[in-house]
């Protein structure tokens, strides 16, 4: 790992550019240290190709965090960004992935490192649209898919983005089939949860074979230390552009809880809910496989249509539920934190905790699924006598309010 340490004392930097040491905080949080906002796309210097991307996806203007990050991505610059689920980070590093990619060199020129296969296949389909003008190719390396065809498109070297888990993209370098020599973006999204995945390892191996002035772009919702210990030995002289935690509540979420007193009454309280949420399209988070696969059983025994969705399901099948649920014939979706981060559900507006969060910090990432880029959406958490506690650490840790849910609720949507 002998180049780590030369990315820090890079001498091509030059002195305009450093930035003062970042100032801690009394609670640990990092100051941003980059005030330039470009608050539209026409002003952002843009190939053609890409602006028509851009507009034929659907964005007006850019959201808070695109205005602060594309540029320094743009111009090369390591970045740390931080944002909550929903405000467009896969667009912002997508655009400037493909501002800086040249579509007539045929290998590889960016490299994204993604928690999950659901997250790397939606940042593959964000990318391929937004680079539809440019003639982009961006393959999906993740598992549960086939080995040869993956290994077939990046030995023909067709395909300019690669989108993937860690250990998918390790053995596909390693195959000497993903060939790193042109790669000159290297992106970590949702790193807190890559690291808490305990790919770090991974990370730092498939780190360890990239080109020394790898330009690095690391995204994370939250922003523990771990994160900022890796983005210690990645980068050099990082932008940091992050939001501070108690501005991370969603703004548009109106949040509720429910008292149940007891644990087996939470199915009583769902199913009295359930006119509510076939209304709209709604996510039910558990905190194990075992209760999404009971809480699906009780439901359907109640003639009540859900679809389940967790990680002991083949590729093939996740897929399926999640095409069903995008398209809408599937309107009650009952999961794990599998998908709670990265899954851009338009239509969802209404999240319940049938379980609250064993870990704060996947509060925001699954109340994110609702409203997301500054949709309206609605969070109902089910509460009982032993969650009062978590509930308030929830409350304290966002510095937000979490109301008792009214008997309009339905009202909301």
């Amino acid at each position: 790992m002998s180049h780590l340490y030369d990315r820090r004392n890079d001498d091509s930097i030059n002195d305009s550019d450093m930035f003062h040491p970042v100032g801690m905080e009394p609670d640990g949080a990092i100051e941003s240290n980059w005030s330039e906002i470009i608050d539209n796309f026409d002003d952002m210097n843009l190939k053609e190709e890409l602006l028509r991307g851009i507009y034929g996806y659907g964005f007006e203007r850019p959201s808070a965090i695109q205005q602060r990050a594309i540029m320094p991505c743009v111009r090369g610059r390591d970045v740390i960004a931080q944002a909550q689920s929903g405000t467009g980070k896969t667009a912002t590093f997508s655009i400037a992935i493909l501002q800086q990619i040249d579509t007539s060199i045929l290998d590889c020129q960016a490299l994204i490192l993604a928690p999950t296969r659901e997250l790397a296949t939606q940042i593959q389909k964000v990318v391929i649209a937004l680079g539809d003008y440019m003639n982009a190719e961006c393959l999906a390396c993740i598992g549960g898919t086939n080995v040869q065809e993956d290994m077939r498109k990046l030995d023909m070297g067709t395909q300019h983005i690669v989108v993937g888990t860690p250990g998918r993209v390790y053995d596909m370098i390693s195959r000497k089939v993903l060939r790193t020599k042109a790669i000159k973006l290297f992106v970590l999204d949702e790193a807190d949860e890559m690291l808490s995945r305990g790919f770090k390892d991974q990370i730092y191996d498939v780190f360890k074979l990239l080109p020394s002035d790898v330009q690095v772009i690391l995204l994370s919702a939250t922003m523990p230390n771990d994160v900022l210990d890796v983005s210690k030995y990645f980068m050099r002289e990082p932008v940091r552009i992050l939001v501070k935690k108690e501005e991370l509540t969603l703004e548009g979420i109106k949040q509720f809880f429910v008292n149940v007193e007891r644990e087996d009454w939470k199915i009583g309280t769902l199913c009295d809910l359930y006119e509510t949420l076939s209304i709209t399209q709604s996510v039910i988070f558990c905190n194990t496989r075992r209760k999404v696969d009971y809480l699906t059983e009780e439901m359907s025994a109640n003639s009540f249509t859900v679809s389940a969705l967790h990680g002991d399901m083949d590729q093939r099948e996740r897929d399926l539920i999640m095409k069903q649920f995008r398209s809408g014939s599937s309107r009650v979706l009952i999961t794990t934190d599998l998908l709670a981060r990265g899954i851009d559900v338009q239509q969802v507006s209404l999240v319940i905790n049938y379980d609250l969060p064993s870990n704060r910090e996947n509060y925001i990432h699954r109340i994110g699924r609702g409203g997301r880029f500054g949709r309206k959406g609605v969070a109902i958490n089910f509460v009982t006598e032993k969650d009062k506690r978590t509930l308030q650490d929830i409350e304290t840790f966002y510095n937000t309010r979490i109301e008792e849910m009214p008997a309009n609720v339905a009202d909301l949507f």
